[in-house]
């Protein structure tokens, strides 16, 4: 009997147990884990990375918009990612696939509609909310493939410029060089195609709902 390993990442107890109990109760061919953040995510993959899917909320502590699963589409590319939110926003899910997710799912919706994105997911096929088009691109798809061919480390550096972080403390925080940072830096400017950190840190703001205006618009700073 082939079990399906599903991880189930929110930081929301009480959300994650149901969510459990709808996926695992009563099949034996599910083993269903739970991760409160990124980090107890990675410690569990690194233990074993034999996963079938993950189930990410969007919104959660150290993760802010979609830097969760650019994090995981780089760092574990074989593991479909599902995300699981609150969110219904048909910008968000649209970008949401444009950056690699396997599905969306909306927290509102019942048992039996859970159970069927997740076999749908399971099975080796996309699962799209009821009511949302995918189709066409717009000004903005470059960019959130461009988002994606970003590395893990890249992700983790682009989120701490956008927190403000010198190269200096970003070296510190990750237990790397201040040259490992500014080269870092450099190689997210030129896959993101723009001119200085400041439209690095722009468009990382802006990942987090599809709202890219402005991104183009500022001058130029050192890297």
């Amino acid at each position: 009997m082939t079990r399906r390993r599903i991880i189930i990442v929110d930081d929301h107890p009480l959300f994650r147990a149901a969510l459990r109990q709808t996926l695992a109760g009563g099949d034996a061919t599910v083993s269903v884990e739970e991760a409160g953040d990124l980090n107890s995510l990675s410690a569990a993959l690194e233990t074993d990375r034999d996963c079938d899917l993950v189930l990410l909320d969007l919104n959660m502590p150290g993760v802010r918009g979609f830097s969760g699963l650019l994090l995981l589409r780089a760092q574990y590319p074989d593991i479909p990612v599902m995300i699981i939110s609150a969110v219904e926003d048909a910008t968000v899910v649209r970008r949401a696939f444009e950056l690699g997710a396997a599905g969306y799912l909306h927290k509102s919706v019942g048992p039996t509609e859970i159970r069927r994105a997740i076999e749908t997911v399971l099975s080796g096929e996309v699962f799209v909310p009821v009511g949302t088009t995918l189709g066409g691109e717009d000004d903005h798809t470059a960019l959130m493939k461009r988002l994606s061919t970003l590395t893990p480390q890249q992700v983790r550096v682009l989120m701490m410029l956008s927190d403000g972080l010198m190269n200096k403390q970003i070296a510190y925080e990750l237990s790397i060089s201040e040259a490992t940072v500014k080269a870092h830096v450099s190689a997210i400017l030129q896959k993101l195609d723009v001119d200085s950190r400041t439209q690095a840190v722009i468009a990382a703001a802006r990942i987090e709902d599809g709202q890219f205006e402005a991104l183009f618009s500022t001058g130029g700073d050192k890297v």
